[in-house]
């Protein structure tokens, strides 16, 4: 042992209080950690660099359990590798959220009994911005109570300068390399809202509508068609069927009388239509249903808008002027008035779209707007994962992930807002368009206007890898930051985000992809696992949980439910729990520093020590491997696991307890057990810490005098291992476990002290006689002493005198009755699994449950008879 590790063990760094109290710590450590930059990263650094950027909450929103999970699962890994000694980067910021603010902002206004249009653009632009920097963003202090790790100088916001300047500069190289054009198709339309909206917006739920079968032409050319939405019938201008369909082959290339117009329309043949489904005849609209859009393009059909941007009907005739609602029942009587109607079904349960903004019914809609050419932007995006350049984790979700890619519909990127960023496109006098670049001068004159609509909030997302970092600008940042370690997101916005940033990284960045990994998590539900919802009366607000319980409590909890790619289900018992575990961190590092706990100089030699304290280190350093190797594979839940039951089980209820008697005994044995205590206390809190930073960082300081366990040395698996001692301490652990539920079983108290003898003599066991008597109150045999009850463990014997400590009697009596009922219960299960007759009709479930109410009546019984032999006689 050197001349260091045999001082004294010092004093605790300071007096650590006799309970954990989270509200009194956090908030403190928190600004301690930002005001000594530990989260800032340097571009200038040499260190390896490690990037995550933080998907970018929307400027409106608060933190949600969703947000509260993603951002654990990054801050522990950028924690983690802070500790290993990387330059780590953990990008903040927030996305402008186009309709969601804007929404916002005009609820604000309506209460002055004001709209936007009262304002102009302008106005109301600027009174969005005064909205974001008085009232947006509370979203920030929210991650500082969480304990998020940013780098908090180099937040960024959709809208900035800087961003401004990256969404300009790719729309005029998308748009020069023919990438970007203007054209009419069908979009989701929002007639609250007043915008397109892209595809994860709307939301589709079961609604009860009709389903209405209607009869267009007239004698021999009569065609019966279905449709839920009856007032588009204005619109048709085809009927299709399917070109193999012998009951209308007579019919197609005819014209049939649309009724309640004054047209005749086509019938045509397309593969579309499926002959198996319905009439196998479809009515065609092609300006307001995008396959009715695509049949109309493949036959020249013309496409007749009927309703304008409320949804009101604009097609001439009666139902002029009606909502889309009021003319779908006056179209339906009008027509059962004329004998066209065949058959109604009402209500008839069908999928519709909503707005997730306003929860209004989405109206397909024809519409000139602009869009991305994604096919070859989407290809580089496939590629990249296919050739492994990006790595998607967990595997399985690759398909999903190429599912989408392969078949990506070009994007339509214009939105018909007035805040977010507008298309950089004019329109001059004489029909001229000029995309204007961030170096370029906007033409000026008269008749030049420019495109009023603006971008989809994700085409500015999309460049948040690289934009954030100074781009289109060759940025010191740029090169040491691009491309991002490792993006943690929710499998849900895999294709709306992430493909965007793939291809948007991809184009932009030479070929370069955004990210090595996309590491894809589930979704929060609550301990059912049912989705989280107010209208279910189940949603959580967090601050709720931090407040009661902490912010560990809730990490930790959130941590241990992160398996990749899988919802995770979250209950207040579970993080009262993970409160719990904070709570015994705390009370045996106290208990630890109080008896001998200490860092200083270096480790006693291997012959000084115990076999438990062999067994402990050789343990330690197995999981410090584990721990290493469940974080590159994003194995959250597991490492979390891992270490709950090592800290709990193995350091504070094994080794602690099992060194109880070494520190009393004092001396020198006492002094090498402290030093491989605070050892494992050491290595245990900064493994630990990137799940639970708050009171690991307390404790640590507390029991190495060190600035911070945030930027401390991540531990390493030194490589000891001893077999033979943890074998040695198994044995151990059974004799000890053996008696406990001996003692349990037979009504003793735990407390309650019971003459034994011991036969340790030719085992690994006879040094731990007196922490084997210590743990299981088991005291000298005495003069009278009488064994009993004699159990057989680990090659030892333990032979305990019961009499006066229990009525034999009266438990034989109680354990007969026990041993009654379950010979009873087999009889029963047995009688049921020998009739045929029952076993013939009953469910697989019904048999099943009657075998396992066998096979526990087998364990009981078994159970109960080795009690009865264990018992002294009467």
């Amino acid at each position: 042992m050197t001349e260091n590790a045999q001082q004294q063990p010092s004093a605790p760094h300071t007096e650590l209080p006799t309970q954990y109290a989270p509200s009194d710590v956090e908030g403190p450590l928190y600004e301690r950690w930002v005001e000594r930059g530990y989260f800032e990263a340097d571009a200038k650094s040499e260190k390896p660099p490690y990037t995550i950027v933080i998907p970018p909450p929307n400027v409106t929103g608060s933190l949600h359990l969703g947000h509260a999970f993603e951002h654990t699962l990054i801050d522990a890994l950028t924690r983690r590798k802070r500790m290993q000694g990387f330059e780590t980067l953990w990008q903040p910021g927030m996305d402008h959220a186009g309709i969601a603010t804007q929404n916002v902002v005009e609820r604000e206004l309506g209460k002055e009994g004001k709209s936007r249009h009262d304002l102009g653009r302008e106005a109301f632009v600027e009174r969005v911005w005064q909205w974001k920097g008085e009232s947006g963003g509370q979203i920030s202090g929210q991650m500082r109570r969480l304990g998020d790790g940013v780098a908090w100088s180099r937040e960024r916001f959709t809208m900035d300068e800087g961003l401004s300047q990256a969404v300009q500069t790719i729309f005029k190289r998308l748009y020069d390399d023919e990438l970007i054009y203007r054209a009419e198709r069908i979009i989701n339309w929002c007639p609250r809202c007043l915008t397109a909206i892209s595809d994860i917006e709307v939301e589709y739920q079961d609604d009860d509508g009709e389903l209405v079968s209607m009869k267009y032409g007239e004698g021999d050319d009569t065609i019966v068609v279905a449709t839920t939405r009856a007032e588009t019938m204005l619109g048709d201008t085809a009927v299709a069927v399917h070109p193999d369909d012998e009951r209308y082959k007579h019919l197609v290339g005819k014209e049939i009388r649309l009724p309640l117009t004054d047209r005749s329309i086509p019938v045509v043949a397309d593969t579309h239509v499926d002959p198996a489904f319905g009439t196998g005849a479809v009515k065609v609209t092609p300006a307001h249903d995008p396959n009715d859009f695509e049949i109309g393009q493949r036959h020249n059909l013309p496409s007749l808008t009927i309703m304008d941007e409320h949804a009101v009907i604009t097609a001439h005739g009666p139902f002029q002027g009606l909502d889309r609602l009021e003319a779908r029942s006056a179209i339906v009587a009008a027509l059962r008035a004329e004998g066209r109607i065949v058959a109604e079904k009402r209500p008839y349960a069908h999928s519709v779209g909503h707005c997730s903004r306003c929860k209004t019914t989405i109206e397909p809609r024809l519409s000139m707007q602009w869009w991305v050419k994604v096919g070859p932007l989407a290809k580089a995006a496939g590629d990249a994962v296919r050739d492994g350049r990006v790595k998607i984790h967990p595997q399985e979700m690759e398909k999903r992930y190429f599912d989408w890619v392969d078949n990506l519909h070009d994007w339509c990127i214009s939105r018909q807002l007035w805040w977010g960023h507008r298309i950089p496109v004019w329109y001059g006098p004489n029909g001229e368009v000029v995309c204007v670049g961030p170096d370029d001068e906007a033409p000026t004159g008269e008749g030049w206007r420019q495109d009023t609509d603006v971008l989809d909030t994700w085409f500015s997302s999309g460049l948040w890898p690289f934009s954030t970092l100074g781009w289109p600008e060759q940025t010191e940042s740029l090169a040491k930051f691009y491309p991002n370690s490792v993006l943690v997101t929710g499998y849900d916005i895999l294709f709306f985000w992430v493909a965007r940033m793939m291809m948007f990284g991809l184009y932009a960045m030479d070929g370069t992809p955004p990210f090595h990994t996309i590491a894809l998590h589930g979704m929060v539900r609550d301990q059912f696992g049912k989705k989280m919802s107010k209208s279910f009366g189940n949603a959580v607000n967090p601050l709720d949980w931090m407040d009661k319980y902490g912010s560990d409590a809730l990490r930790f909890t959130l941590a241990r439910g992160a398996n990749p790619g899988v919802d995770v289900p979250i209950g207040e018992d579970w993080v009262q729990g993970s409160r719990n575990f904070a709570n015994k961190i705390w009370n045996a590092t106290r208990f630890a520093l109080m008896n001998g706990a200490t860092v200083d100089g270096p480790l006693p030699d291997v012959s000084e020590m115990s076999a438990t304290d062999r067994w402990i280190l050789s343990r330690l350093n197995s999981v410090v491997a584990e721990v290493d190797a469940l974080y590159e594979d994003f194995q959250f839940a597991k490492l979390s696991d891992a270490l709950f039951h090592f800290a709990w089980d193995e350091v504070f209820d094994w080794y602690v307890e099992l060194s109880k008697t070494t520190f009393m005994a004092g001396g020198e044995p006492a002094k090498v057990s402290g030093r491989v205590l605070g050892e494992v206390l050491d290595v245990t809190l900064k493994l630990l810490h990137p799940v639970v930073p708050f009171v690991t960082e307390t404790l640590w300081t507390t029991l190495t005098g060190g600035e911070s366990v945030v930027i401390a040395e991540w531990p390493k698996d030194s490589g000891f291992r001893d077999a033979a001692a943890e074998k040695e301490i198994e044995s151990l652990q059974s004799v000890i476990t053996e008696v406990r539920r001996f003692r349990a079983d037979q009504g003793l108290q735990p407390g309650q002290r019971v003459p034994a003898r011991l036969t340790l003599d030719g085992t690994a066991l006879a040094p731990h006689e007196a922490a084997i008597r210590q743990l299981l109150r088991l005291q000298p045999e005495g003069d009278s002493f009488s064994a009993t009850a004699t159990l057989p463990v680990a090659g030892a014997t333990v032979a305990l005198d019961l009499s006066g400590t229990i009525d034999v009697a009266a438990e034989r009596k109680r354990l007969a009755k026990d041993l009654a009922a379950a010979e009873k219960e087999k009889a029963q299960a047995n009688a049921k699994l020998g009739n045929e007759a029952f076993l013939a009709k009953a469910p697989d479930n019904v048999v099943e449950k009657i075998r396992t109410r066998l096979a526990k009546a087998d364990e009981d019984i078994a159970r109960i008879h080795a009690q009865l032999e264990r018992l002294p006689q009467a």
